[in-house]
């Protein structure tokens, strides 16, 4: 399974202000099996350890930070011999050791041609973000599920996935069905990567299913770990309610996931979903000027972890996903938005937000940081060559550039108005990871 974040690791290795690197995601989306093979690809030797099994490791830690110590114990409990340069060290599951996370710093100060991964729990390693935090002294990669453009590459579509990355639209076009035929595919399978392999050693969508239930499950058995109990019904009520409220609202709104709930009362318990990696959520824009993230106000929208598990959340049968007219039309709202924003994230690293005008007159799905200033993005599951909301959106604020993706052909065209004028690129669904790549292409010229 190929990863695009193997390059940043390389990137990573070579870089000669490396720190230690803390590789932080949700549970299964990859991390493990990341951190081994770029060890296995890129080192003589790699040193694996992981401290949620070993209670004596967990100790060595937590006696001292002598770094020659830590060395030799890292050495002992890998096999593996630990030398700078040539052998990747793996601190995996890190958060369920607070030392190893503080020693981290001191890797970092006083062994710098080690090269070190720490990987864990976007929520484990959150929480320790106080005392003995090597804040300064790592760097971090988030990871997420697989990209529709890794999908392709893991289900053996390379050549597919190769034309994405070169923006070959007169080719793409000639293989439009092809490409729409594997998005619903990823609608359906996601991109978790256990899934994934589920789908092509098993060639079956129920045992794909039922991974992706178990899975939800173990995330919910999560909420009483973690937790103190009497916050997990307020966790599991802002956790089912996410489906429902993505197809018909959009927006998260709080009493529609609990009767009489109040805004403070559910304030931490959907911080931890987010902090866990389990939601995402996208913020209003009062108005849309950068910096975006000083803009935003109290409306949110949440989104879940990964298209493939918000379908099986949701019930959503097999032939429905797999049949093109259901789909991408009636199920087009929640499943091709969390699409847009999962591809945001993972393959053009961009924050998320959104618009919605007084009176919910008018809304766009994304607004995102360009070159070019705010760039407006409408995702639509269908061909859409209307949009009414970015056409108001166009009128309001004056963007030199405005995008919508949907199942329209690639076109780039000029819109002379007296309202407005403005470059729209027409961006097909299945090409959203072009998007940065178009945009800065177009601002360049």
């Amino acid at each position: 399974m190929k990863r695009k974040a193997l390059q940043k690791l390389l990137d990573w290795k070579v870089n000669p202000r490396r720190k230690p690197l803390l590789m932080l995601g949700a549970r299964q989306v990859g991390k493990t099996w990341l951190a081994r093979e770029f060890g296995r690809r890129e080192y003589r030797h790699l040193a694996y350890v992981r401290f949620d099994r070993d209670p004596a490791l967990r100790a060595a830690f937590e006696q001292d930070m002598q770094v020659p110590r830590l060395l030799r114990i890292i050495q002992l409990a890998s096999g593996a011999d630990v030398l700078p340069g040539e052998t990747l060290i793996v601190l995996d599951e890190i958060q369920e050791c607070p030392a190893a996370l503080t020693a981290l710093k001191y890797f970092c100060e006083e062994a710098p041609e080690y090269h070190i991964i720490a990987a864990g729990s976007l929520l484990g390693v959150e929480l320790h973000h106080g005392t003995g935090y090597p804040v300064g002294k790592v760097n971090r990669l988030l990871l997420y599920p697989l990209s529709f453009a890794e999908f392709l590459e893991a289900t053996g579509n390379e050549r597919f996935a190769q034309l994405l990355q070169e923006g070959d639209w007169p080719a793409m076009m000639t293989f439009r069905d092809t490409y729409e035929q594997m998005l619903r595919l990823y609608y359906y399978i996601g991109g978790m990567p256990e899934a994934v392999v589920t789908y092509l050693e098993s060639g079956q969508f129920s045992a794909v299913r039922a991974f992706q239930l178990g899975l939800l499950s173990d995330y919910r058995a999560d909420f009483s770990k973690h937790v103190p109990s009497f916050e997990t019904p307020r966790l599991t009520a802002v956790w089912d309610s996410v489906p429902t409220q993505l197809a018909e609202n959009r927006r998260f709104i709080l009493s529609h996931a609990a009767r009489g709930a109040k805004s403070s009362a559910y304030r931490e318990p959907i911080q931890w979903l987010c902090d866990a990696g389990l939601l995402h959520a996208a913020y209003n824009l009062k108005q849309p000027q950068l910096p975006l993230s000083g803009h935003k106000d109290e409306q949110f929208r949440l989104f879940p972890l990964d298209v493939g598990l918000l379908a099986a959340q949701s019930g959503l049968a097999t032939g429905v996903l797999v049949e093109k007219n259901a789909v991408f039309g009636q199920f087009k709202g929640a499943l091709t938005e969390q699409f847009g924003c999962q591809q945001l994230l993972a393959e053009c690293g961009q924050e998320p937000y959104f618009w919605l005008a007084e009176k919910a007159q008018a809304e766009i799905d994304f607004l995102i940081e360009s070159p070019q200033g705010v760039v407006p993005l409408e995702v639509k599951a269908e061909q859409n060559l209307r949009a009414k909301s970015l056409q108001s959106y166009c009128r309001r604020f004056r963007p030199s550039l405005a995008v919508r993706t949907s199942m329209s052909p690639y076109a780039v065209r000029r819109i002379e108005s007296p309202d407005a004028s403005y470059t729209l690129l027409d961006l097909p669904l299945f090409a959203i990871s072009r998007l940065r790549a178009e945009v800065e292409s177009i601002s360049s010229s």
